[in-house]
């Protein structure tokens, strides 16, 4: 069982920013959102099941080495819990594969920001966040030097509204499923893209990575 922003077993004014330094360099972390989705545009179906997008072992290398070099991670409360569900202990599986080995300590050492109102705590290298998504992942934004991720579709939801996703790794998997959860929002306006890379893996899973047009 995998899931991330990434494998699957994976709109309001903001305050103001001061981005950090590092050395003499200004540092803004680069605000990534990315998901295996279906060709008609969903990460899961109207009952919730992402079986259809399971990983082959090169897309799930693929998002293994994505994890590795992510600096932060936002998570919602539903994947943090599935996440945590399954990943701690996975590499631990008398069958656990040398990929799921890989992953489980990628994600054991990832720094993680949780987002809930319930939930009262949380462990493996995350800590709990109650405030407002944009207004927080705009500071820690600034304060992060490197890839930053957001995890989730309803967690991304308002962050991509806010216009401060900066990438769109887009995994397209050959199947329609019908209706479920998509991978977009609502969107009070266009967000003009810029093809940036594209790949295709086993299976006819295709790679579509794009970076939001700020000029």
């Amino acid at each position: 069982m995998v899931a991330s922003g990434a494998v699957g077993v994976r709109p309001a004014a903001t305050a103001p920013m001061t981005p950090a330094r590092h050395g003499s360099l200004i540092c803004m972390g680069n605000l990534i959102y990315g998901f295996n989705v279906s060709v008609d545009g969903y990460i899961a179906d109207p009952h919730g099941n992402i079986d259809w997008s399971e990983p082959s072992d090169e897309l799930h290398q693929y998002w293994n080495d994505f994890e590795r070099q992510t600096a932060l991670a936002f998570y919602g409360r539903r994947i943090y819990e599935l996440m945590s569900a399954y990943w701690p202990t996975a590499d631990q599986a008398a069958d656990a594969t040398p990929l799921i080995v890989d992953f489980a300590q990628i994600w054991r050492a990832m720094p993680k920001v949780v987002f809930s109102q319930t939930l009262e705590s949380v462990g493996w290298n995350s800590r709990l966040e109650r405030g407002d998504p944009v207004e927080v992942v705009s500071r820690l934004k600034a304060e992060t030097d490197g890839n930053v991720e957001v995890a989730g579709a309803t967690l991304a939801a308002p962050i991509v509204q806010a216009g401060l996703v900066d990438e769109y790794r887009i995994v397209v998997a050959p199947t329609a499923v019908g209706g479920g959860i998509p991978f977009f929002p609502a969107l009070p306006s266009w967000i003009p893209l810029r093809l940036v890379e594209n790949r295709t893996f086993a299976g006819g899973t295709v790679l579509l990575r794009y970076e939001s047009k700020r000029d």
